[in-house]
């Protein structure tokens, strides 16, 4: 991929788009183009194909999604599932009819079945029933995966997909009602330290087990991806290793500095007891993941302090 190659980041002002852009400049890529929400409306198809006409990118790669927790997903079902369809349907078609080069559509570990066998592997998508508590995004995503997997099949265009297990780091969201746990938790733990200590009440049993990837290194993912003309159209992004939500509770308390008391509401849910992802197939083309949970912890809560006074804060 040339330096001047013209590559249009959706979502390029969240946490994953920015994190792409950054690495991307460091790398020396020097016509990177992105649009605000303001700017263009990636939900409506007539903006997104005038948009890509008139800019003629020659790669997109869509960080674009409405996403959140348990509690986002639980209570806006609905947005879940459209404006995510509405938003990559948009951007894939786009790509399609107007001969883009290079399409990378990022989703989500959601999208394996909920007791699928562990590590999930690429052919574990649909399978078996999703986790209920964020099956609007998953089912959103999927038909994303399919869609680039068609046109691919189709076409034989250079579309593939990345599924990023959970992400984490600079810019990220610590809103509470819409948060993932990493940075709720973060938050959490800082804010009862402010108030003496409190204590702090986490959602479930604390024994799920969750893989964490720090957002920089699924930049370096994207770019890997962008470099190098992927033989297959789905690919797992992750560390392949997995802690329990209590130990990450009690890795970010001792960061954060909280000694009070952490209480589980178990009347919460859970979600899917497991999910971590098999990484083989990334790891056997040459790429794999730089920082470690503890480093990436100590860096998203510097960050956090850093910019406390305007934390990305999504209201839905």
């Amino acid at each position: 991929m040339e330096k001047t190659a013209k590559i249009y980041i959706a979502g390029h002002r969240g946490m994953v788009g920015g994190a792409i852009w950054r690495t991307l400049e460091n790398k020396g890529y020097s016509n990177l183009i992105g649009r605000t929400s303001k700017e263009l409306d990636l939900r409506n198809q007539s903006e997104v194909i005038h948009f890509i006409s008139e800019e003629k990118p020659d790669v997109i790669i869509d960080a674009a999604a409405r996403v959140g927790g348990i509690l986002a997903n639980n209570e806006y079902p609905y947005q879940f599932i459209m404006e995510n369809m509405q938003i990559q349907n948009n951007l894939i078609n786009a790509a399609h009819e107007l001969d883009v080069k290079k399409f990378i559509f990022l989703g989500s570990s959601c999208i394996y079945p909920k007791l699928a066998p562990q590590p999930l592997k690429e052919e574990y998508l649909l399978t078996g029933p999703l986790e209920p508590t964020n099956e609007w995004y998953a089912i959103a995503k999927i038909t994303g995966v399919k869609s680039c997997q068609a046109i691919r099949k189709q076409f034989g265009k250079d579309f593939v997909s990345l599924m990023p297990t959970n992400l984490y780091g600079k810019h990220d969201n610590f809103d509470l009602e819409t948060s993932h746990v990493l940075p709720a938790m973060i938050r959490k733990f800082h804010e009862a330290k402010e108030n003496g200590n409190a204590p702090v009440t986490l959602w479930g049993s604390g024994t799920p087990m969750r893989e964490f990837l720090f957002v920089d290194d699924m930049a370096e993912s994207v770019v890997f991806a962008l470099e190098n003309k992927l033989p297959e159209h789905l690919y797992n992004i992750g560390t392949g290793l997995d802690i329990t939500i209590k130990e990450l509770a009690e890795t970010i308390q001792k960061e954060v500095g909280h000694t009070g008391e952490i209480i589980w509401d178990s009347s919460k849910p859970d979600g899917t007891p497991r999910k971590l992802m098999d990484i083989s197939k990334m790891h056997d083309l040459g790429w794999k993941h730089k920082v470690e949970l503890d480093e990436g912890i100590e860096r998203t809560y510097n960050w956090f302090l850093d910019n406390i006074d305007n934390i990305k804060e999504v209201k839905l």
